[in-house]
């Protein structure tokens, strides 16, 4: 997948694309039926995703508590596996905000990216002030010769399949849930920094991660895979919270490897979320903790190898 970060002077090749819109914040089974609704329209055309970086919510309200399931190399990843073969990530700033809803469609879609169909839900908004709608988008799309799929929303029982829907349910402490929405588990990735080595010295060293801009799911212990830098996966007990036994002010994510040994700082892990194994918990002494750490190690053990062979015999 070819990546482009501005719609203005695109080589030939980056044009006359099926393109969908909106901002594809962790790609989830909604997302999936707009990008299909796309290529079934245009099959012939390169299928392309128009997409913004910041998201607008995080432009207008940086004030905001992190709520991103997405950052950009993980959007691009999940797009570029859905079989998108160009992505427009265009900078989200003051300029483009105040373009209208005409200059975008004029400007970016047609003159821009030279779009031969567009897709998108039918609550799409664009424009100076979400000046735009799917009405407009209709009219403008056939005076510059566009077709237009507005693609209805995707739900399950439970009701509609959106990105605020999967962000309750992680905050809620229901990754499984949340992975079936998004079609695979829900992943936070990030370098790894040093932290306070406390892990390390009752045994079980971890892996510090900053959450960043990423949404902060329900605070506690999960079971979870481990992506490395090579492409290994490798199992794992994590926390996610202020580590209230050591004091700690800032919410992060603390891994531990399970059966794995190696200086991993500095390196990039995408952790994998399966299950919420316990609430995040002050304990009296190291000593109680050391010993929760065990049992949330080999309860995440063996719930994990449940996943990954359903066929063992228990």
């Amino acid at each position: 997948m070819e990546i482009f970060k501005d719609w203005r002077g695109l080589p030939a090749a980056a044009k006359g694309a099926c393109v969908a819109l909106g901002n594809f914040d962790g790609v989830h089974l909604g997302h999936a039926g707009v990008l299909r609704a796309a290529h079934a329209a245009r099959p012939d055309a390169p299928l392309a995703v128009l997409t913004f970086e910041p998201h607008p919510r995080e432009f207008f309200r940086p004030q905001d508590p992190p709520f991103r399931l997405s950052l950009s190399p993980e959007r691009a990843e999940a797009l570029a596996g859905m079989g998108v073969q160009l992505l427009y990530e265009l900078p989200f700033d003051a300029a483009f905000s105040h373009l209208s809803a005409g200059q975008f469609c004029r400007e970016v879609l047609h003159e821009g990216v030279g779009a031969v169909h567009l897709a998108c839900g039918g609550d799409f908004a664009f424009g100076h002030r979400r000046g735009g709608d799917v009405a407009l988008l209709a009219r403008q799309a056939e005076a510059f010769g566009m077709g237009l799929s507005v693609v209805p929303p995707v739900s399950d029982a439970q009701g509609l399949i959106s990105s605020s829907r999967i962000r309750r349910l992680l905050q809620d402490g229901y990754p499984g849930y949340a992975a079936m929405l998004l079609g695979r588990p829900y992943t936070i990735r990030g370098e790894v920094r040093h932290g306070d080595a406390r892990g390390r010295t009752i045994g079980f060293p971890t892996a510090n991660i900053a959450l960043g801009r990423h949404l902060e799911p329900a605070r506690g212990v999960y079971a979870v895979t481990v992506r490395l830098p090579g492409g290994a996966e490798v199992n794992g007990v994590a926390n996610i919270g202020q580590r209230p036994t050591v004091g700690a002010a800032e919410s992060r994510l603390e891994v531990h490897l399970l059966d794995f040994e190696a200086d991993l700082y500095g390196q990039e892990l995408s952790v994998a979320l399966h299950h919420f194994l316990r609430e995040e918990q002050k304990f009296p002494s190291f000593e109680a903790l050391k010993a929760q750490i065990a049992l949330d190690a080999a309860q995440a053990r063996a719930m994990l190898d449940r996943d990954q062979n359903p066929a063992k015999p228990l």
